[in-house]
């Protein structure tokens, strides 16, 4: 049996990185782009919001199809074809002069290439570390959080400076976005068939315990079991919730009388614990179980969205909030991967994941937009965040009680 990786395996996790990182400047920095918009062109609000909503939702459903052409093409090509389409997307944004015009560029466009970008480094990531799966999902997906945290003070850098501007934001960063995603995909592969680390031995089973014993689930297997369902729902649920923070945390902020520096500290803080987590949830799961790690954070996060309303009007209260929401939303993308991979085998990984993952796009779209018409019909943030609440309540419940599916002989 061959022990040794045609490149060292941590090259997979840089892909990952790398890869993720991409996806975070894409999404997580949107809100710097609010106020340029809306000072040049005088769309509303919604209409700025709504190029965001469609990226979010284009980029959560393409992970399906990157997902089944990374299983059937391998990682490297889908990523190579999806940092190409990502930097045109991207650039593209810098030259718009219509609304229409950003919701096929940033949307449309940017958001099937980033969908490309994030799913196959996943899926590829923990094949290369079997002893440490949900470490290596933590490094796969660790830059979304990354690339928030860098965006935001590099974006409002270009956007201030009276040289350039907010259309330079998207040409420089498109550029880079294409250039690192490169760089991601030539860091991944597949091992080599029989490959396992060095000194690393796979678990023996006793073959007369035969529920020890069995074949991956085929895509279909998997999507015909109520467990996949189950985690759907759970997986819909937890973003909805983040997502909706995510998009209105800082308006809440300055509604209960913070300063924009103040409410903008909020969203650094939980970019930073967003990204911190995803990491160190894989170390904990790997020692712990996911399970229990799983109920662990949901129940967290409701605890903490039904103290984010009366948290806004004081910047170390809220700041606590944000990192504790930031982390248990962070963790989600570490442990829902890591459970999918220990459910159902590696061998469709990416198809599997990839479907379970449109769960984030439907949220995407759905929380936001859900959060800012509570907000406008009932004047407070109070009934969105309880709602946010309720959401996760839901997640706990699914995660207690979901059981592993049989093994298949």
């Amino acid at each position: 049996m061959t022990t040794e990786a045609v490149k060292p395996r941590w090259v997979a996790l840089l892909g990952g990185v790398l890869g993720s990182t991409c996806c975070g400047l894409l999404l997580y920095a949107w809100s710097v782009f609010i106020k340029p918009l809306n000072d040049e062109f005088g769309w509303t609000r919604a209409e700025i919001a709504m190029a965001f909503s469609i990226c979010a939702l284009v980029f959560g459903l393409t992970t399906f199809i990157a997902g089944k052409m990374s299983d059937k093409y391998g990682p490297r090509i889908v990523v190579v074809i999806g940092s190409i389409t990502l930097a045109i997307g991207f650039v593209l944004s810098g030259f718009i002069h219509s609304k229409e015009q950003l919701y096929l560029t940033y949307g449309l466009i940017a958001g099937f290439g980033g969908g490309l970008v994030y799913l196959p480094p996943i899926a590829t990531a923990p094949k290369w570390w079997p002893d440490r799966k949900a470490l290596a999902t933590g490094f796969a997906v660790v830059g979304l959080g990354l690339g928030s945290f860098i965006m935001a003070p590099l974006a409002t850098k270009i956007i201030t400076d009276p040289l350039l501007g907010w259309r330079y934001v998207f040409i420089y960063v498109g550029i880079a976005m294409g250039v690192m995603g490169l760089i991601s995909a030539w860091c991944l592969s597949v091992p080599p068939a029989g490959w396992k680390p060095a000194g690393w031995t796979p678990p023996v089973f006793d073959k007369s315990d035969l529920t020890k014993l069995g074949r991956d689930y085929t895509f279909g297997e998997a999507t015909r079991t109520g467990q996949f369902w189950l985690l759907y729902v759970a997986y819909f649920c937890g973003c909805f919730a983040g997502l909706m923070v995510i998009g209105h945390i800082a308006g809440h902020g300055r509604d209960a009388g913070l300063t924009a520096m103040q409410a903008a500290t909020a969203v650094s803080t939980l970019a930073i614990f967003n990204a911190v987590t995803r990491i160190l949830i894989g170390a904990i799961a790997d020692k712990i179980g996911t399970k229990v790690s799983f109920v662990g954070i949901f129940v967290l996060q409701v605890i903490a969205m039904a103290l984010l309303f009366p948290a806004g009007s004081s910047v170390l209260f809220l700041g606590i909030v944000a990192a504790l929401i930031g982390w248990n939303y962070g963790a989600m993308f570490t442990l829902f991967p890591a459970s999918c991979l220990n459910y159902y085998g590696p061998t469709s990984q990416g198809a599997n994941y990839g479907l379970l993952f449109t769960a984030f796009g439907l949220a995407g779209f759905a929380g936001p937009l859900v959060g800012g018409l509570l907000k406008d019909a009932t004047g407070t943030y109070y009934a969105p965040f309880l709602c946010g609440a309720a959401a996760c309540a839901i997640s706990v419940v699914i995660t207690a009680i979901i059981k592993p599916p049989p093994k298949l002989s």
